[in-house]
């Protein structure tokens, strides 16, 4: 998932409210994440998840708290999401 955003406002948004951020990932993980990072470029966020399904992380993105987290954290746009297949390559770390 790519988004525009204001990248300091988010480096805030995670040193102020990691408890907020723990609650997510607990729910996040019940309804079937099982890997989240985040990286920071200039102005957008991207954030790499793998789900169990699909369709798990569809309904768990289309959860009330998400616009929240989105909104509080400095998200400017619409999130853009792309859906892959993970394959395994011999250069694979």
């Amino acid at each position: 998932m790519k988004v525009r955003a204001d990248t300091e406002l988010f480096r805030r948004f995670l040193a102020d409210e990691p408890e907020r951020l723990r609650m997510f990932a607990r729910s996040a993980q019940a309804a079937g994440a099982l890997h989240h990072r985040f990286g920071i470029g200039d102005g957008y966020l991207v954030v790499i998840d793998e789900w169990e399904s699909v369709e798990s992380f569809e309904n768990f993105m289309s959860r009330d708290e998400i616009a929240g987290i989105l909104r509080d954290s400095g998200v400017q746009t619409v999130p853009e999401i792309d859906v892959t297949e993970v394959i395994e390559s011999a250069d694979q770390l």
